[in-house]
């Protein structure tokens, strides 16, 4: 997930370079949202981890 995140952001990147102001505001909206949900899981799977150790 973080590099399906990591992909939209260079996509945002490229796009903005070039001036595609919508493409680059939706592809970075994607980026975050992907990146919260990787924190998330994350997150939760080392509680999970610890409780259970």
């Amino acid at each position: 997930m973080l590099y399906w995140a990591a992909i939209f952001f260079v996509i945002a990147l490229i796009a903005a370079v070039f001036g595609f102001g919508g493409i680059a505001s939706a592809s970075a909206g994607i980026a975050q949202i992907l990146f919260v949900v990787f924190v998330v899981l994350f997150v939760a799977t080392l509680i999970v981890r610890a409780v259970r150790s």
